[in-house]
């Protein structure tokens, strides 16, 4: 168990009335929470560069203009653990716009293991957790 707050930053990308999200199952509360990609911030690396760096490496995507909305202090439980992040939450664009036109985005994290990212509706987290918490009213 970590016994500090691990600094994380995600890429917050809107299509239309959509962002870009992958799902965060959780067998043990028997719920599936969503949360826009991005990852751990490295020492001495900007949250704005970690957004860029991580969508880079488990997306295969380049994003621009990382633009800083807010940060979430995230104290959580997951899969019966316990779990504490400071969030810095940044808005971007997709550098080509073609990748826009893409539904789902097949993806691979550090450690080996697969991800898919999809376009959901801002309205579906009426009825679906968006994670961070509060990471919905920073939106609004």
């Amino acid at each position: 168990m970590r016994s500090y707050a691990r600094p994380i930053a995600l890429a917050v990308i809107r299509k239309a009335d959509r962002i870009l999200v992958f799902a965060v199952p959780d067998p043990v509360k028997n719920v599936t929470g969503y949360r826009p990609p991005g990852g751990t911030i490295e020492f001495g690396e900007t949250g704005a560069d970690a957004v860029v760096r991580e969508l880079r490496e488990e997306l295969a995507v380049e994003i621009v203009e990382p633009r800083y909305l807010g940060t979430i202090e995230n104290i959580f439980e997951w899969l019966g653990r316990p779990g504490h992040e400071l969030v810095r939450v940044y808005e971007a664009r997709f550098a080509d716009p073609a990748v826009y036109g893409r539904d789902r985005f097949e993806c691979v994290e550090a450690n080996g293991a697969a991800f898919t990212c999809v376009w959901k509706a801002l309205s579906d987290f009426t009825r679906e957790p968006l994670y961070p918490d509060g990471l919905r009213d920073l939106l609004d």
